[in-house]
């Protein structure tokens, strides 16, 4: 278990990173770092918990997964261990999580952080991701138990379920994030689908994106697991003003 996935809304600017690693790297020097983005939007914790589901799966198992969008550090929110059959979960139960665990195809069990041994000498209430989260991580990885860092927990979910909504012969449902160059990924899982509807308009569905028609929206199957919006080799969310909640339906 040498492995640490990082993801966070830190960026890279302020150094909070490399301390983090730095912290990991001083109880065990063996460790492997992967850094799967800290550009989630600051403070968006749906956001970061949809790309951390969309990714997971695809890591070695025995995977450890640091993972910090804490815009409620030091307050009341739990900080936990997620352990799944084939990884574990480190940072804050406030929703980053909530995910993951219903994607899970496997038994899992929460345990709440509180075994102090496990911690940093001195906690700040502004960075558990360095004090608390990254030393736990590194015990992990020496082969400490989970529950010695504290007593099993029911796991309580905190962000909304936006599931599409299936009719006769059509899926309704939204998009709910956009990646980097601007593709609106919605939350209508990827299947066969003939077309799309969105702002009165009918949408090809493509198998990829260079099939779609330059300079109109279109639809794929993403590599999120689920269907989007896109303009071949442009902006989609700026060329037509897409917004998050923007209602889409797909026929079959």
């Amino acid at each position: 278990m040498n492995t640490i996935v990082l993801l966070s809304d830190f960026g890279i600017r302020d150094g909070f990173v490399g301390v983090v690693k730095g912290v990991m790297l001083s109880i065990n020097p063996s460790l492997s770092f992967i850094d799967l983005t800290h550009e989630i939007e600051p403070f968006n914790i749906f956001e970061g918990a949809l790309v951390l589901k969309a990714h997971y799966r695809y890591f070695p198992k025995n995977t450890i997964f640091w993972c910090v969008v804490d815009p409620g550090v030091g307050s009341e929110r739990r900080p936990i261990i997620v352990k799944g059959e084939s990884y574990l979960f480190v940072g804050p139960e406030n929703g980053i999580f909530d995910f993951v665990i219903r994607d899970l195809k496997e038994a899992f069990t929460v345990y709440k952080i509180e075994n102090e041994k496990y911690m940093l000498e001195r906690i700040n209430n502004t960075f558990h991701g360095r004090d608390i989260f990254a030393p736990v991580c590194a015990y992990l990885s020496l082969g400490v138990p989970p529950e010695e860092f504290g007593p099993e927990i029911e796991y309580k979910f905190s962000l909304p379920l936006k599931r599409a909504v299936k009719e006769a012969d059509h899926i309704v449902g939204e998009i709910i994030y956009f990646d980097r160059y601007g593709n609106g990924i919605t939350n209508i899982p990827c299947g066969s689908y003939s077309f799309a509807e969105l702002k009165g308009k009918k949408l090809s569905v493509v198998p990829y994106f260079s099939a779609g028609i330059n300079g109109m929206l279109n639809v794929t199957c993403g590599s999120f697991g689920f269907m989007e919006v896109f303009t071949p080799k442009d902006n989609a969310r700026e060329k037509f003003n897409l917004e998050i909640g923007d209602k889409i339906k797909i026929y079959f």
